[in-house]
């Protein structure tokens, strides 16, 4: 006989998980206990958010499903942020709760609630446990779930007499094989355009499905965009995209959302539709949106879709488009297009940090690069690449920055990474430099420090006016003392010149690293085609 907490961590690790990202609480210290037989690994947070935005990262970068643990009542409350996040960037991911005791239901047990409830909209999938016989089943299908179709997060509620319980089930993962897409609709479909371009959702990035986008742009002999901002067409990483988009006349959408990121369809106005999705509900979506104008609706997983186009043999000989080089060199040399630099009177201006940011990680072997935040977190997207990258994502939530840093640590032991982040971002989990450290997680943040809201005081400034600015200041803290109170490396940039020397010692520091750089606050880019 086992206790129900020993199946649920023995279900994990026959899944796979090695991590898990928790903060503890009364009801979840026997899954606590649990872990030690099930080896696996703890990395115990300062607050709820902190651990769901560390799963979800982990799960971005390791290609698997992350998994968080929190106590219930405020802690589950604690962790519904992230979830949306997740939801929104199409991210596998298992949050598991605490409970109140289904013994003492109706009674007025302590943190007793309707905690299914809470998460449903923000979950594909949330369900409470009652029978402790039910446990190893229900978490392999969650597990499944979770990376299944149009990937998420799933919430299992556990209630601690459940954990307790002893149980002889212990069920084994089911397993299928995803059927293998028929691509020749489609094909024949882009063959037809002048002016195709193809479109792929958060989950088909370049970080968590490498090579992807360029193959498929190839096999297909269209542009190939990938979309995982809030900003849509006007995210700044995509250039001066949005004006030419417009030109298109067949949009192919590959696990991406008709919606307000692509103005509902109004981005191309003549252009007909055709959509590939998992999700049955964007299906729907396209339709109001579109209308008559969507010629195709595939339910369908995007992922094996995406593969199928890119691997058709037949796409060599059907390439889409009959002036299709001529179309991808100029939406590639749009795509590429920056904003003008900022002015030279400026002391650090936003885009300057940036390059200076990019020539030293261009020096280093494979780094990383986490985006957070509104304004200045729109200059790092556009003026920083790396192989494999992680940004707060189309749900516009900011403020998981250093927990994605940490995450993509237990993910990469040796990669070098880079998180920055403005200065309103990193006050949301600061306090997980303390995590960082104790958990051995170093990574090094850069603070573009204008000292205020920015996105939200360029709105001020935009649409009320220079004389009605107000409430959106910051100080000029000392992030960097802060972190290196709570025992991390700190250091403070004035001047461009103090940058590189500054990123090589937090480096070098072996150390969860702090630089504060003093920036002139600036509008995220707005690049016009020209």
């Amino acid at each position: 006989m086992k206790r129900g907490c020993d199946r649920v961590m023995q279900a994990l690790a026959g899944a796979g998980v090695r991590h898990i990202f928790a903060l503890s609480g009364n009801q979840i210290m026997p899954l606590f206990d649990a872990s030690i037989e099930a080896g696996i690994r703890l990395y115990h947070t300062r607050h709820e958010a902190a651990a769901v935005y560390m799963a979800e990262g982990y799960a971005q970068l390791s290609g698997g499903v992350g998994v968080a643990l929190v106590t219930a009542g405020a802690g589950l409350g604690n962790a519904i942020g992230p979830l949306l996040t997740a939801r929104a960037s199409d991210t596998p991911l298992l949050l598991l709760s605490g409970d109140s005791p289904v013994a003492r239901d109706g009674q007025g047990a302590f943190q007793e609630m309707d905690q299914v409830g809470l998460t449903q909209s923000a979950t594909k999938w949330s369900c409470r446990v009652t029978q402790a016989d039910a446990l190893s089943q229900t978490i392999n299908e969650a597990y499944r779930l979770a990376a299944s179709g149009r990937p998420g997060p799933i919430h299992i509620s556990l209630p601690a007499d459940v954990l307790l319980a002893e149980t002889e089930v212990a069920a084994q993962p089911s397993r299928t094989e995803p059927d293998t897409p028929n691509a020749s609709m489609l094909r024949d479909w882009l063959s037809a355009a002048q002016r195709p371009v193809l479109v792929l959702g958060p989950s088909l990035n370049a970080t968590r499905q490498p090579g992807l986008a360029v193959a498929l742009e190839q096999a297909a002999g269209a542009p190939v965009v990938v979309m995982e901002s809030p900003r849509g067409l006007k995210d700044p990483a995509l250039g001066a995209m949005a004006a030419l988009f417009a030109e298109a006349d067949r949009v192919l959408l590959l696990g991406k959302p008709l919606d307000f990121t692509m103005q509902f369809g109004s981005c191309a106005p003549d252009a007909a539709w055709a959509l590939v999705h998992s999700d049955p509900g964007e299906l729907h979506r396209a339709a109001v949106n579109r209308g008559s104008r969507v010629d195709i609706s595939l339910e369908a997983d995007p992922s094996e879709m995406a593969r199928a186009l890119a691997l058709d043999d037949a796409a060599q000989d059907q390439r889409a488009g009959q002036g299709g080089e001529t179309w991808r060199r100029r939406f590639q040399r749009a795509r590429l297009k920056r904003a003008e630099p900022q002015p030279d009177n400026m002391n650090i201006a936003p885009d300057g940090l940036c390059s200076a940011v990019q020539r030293f990680m261009d020096e280093l072997g494979d780094p990383l690069l986490v985006c957070d935040g509104g304004e200045f977190g729109q200059w790092a997207q556009a003026g920083i690449s790396a192989r494999r990258r992680i940004i707060n994502g189309v749900s516009g939530a900011i403020g998981g920055g250093l927990c994605y840093a940490m995450a993509a640590r237990v993910a990469d032991p040796k990669a070098e990474i880079f998180a920055l982040m403005g200065d309103g971002t990193a006050g949301f989990h600061f306090m997980e430099f303390e995590t960082a450290v104790r958990e051995n997680l170093p990574f090094v943040a850069i603070i573009g420090n204008d000292q205020r809201w920015n996105a939200e005081h360029q709105i001020q400034l935009r649409e009320f006016g220079s004389e009605r600015l107000h409430s959106c200041a910051l100080s000029r803290a000392r992030y960097d003392l802060a972190a290196e109170a709570l025992g991390g490396f700190g250091a403070l940039v004035t001047s461009l010149s103090e940058l590189p020397e500054a990123m090589a010692r937090a480096l070098a520091s072996g150390k969860p690293a702090c630089i504060n750089v003093m920036i002139e606050g600036a509008a995220a880019p707005n690049v016009a085609l020209g």
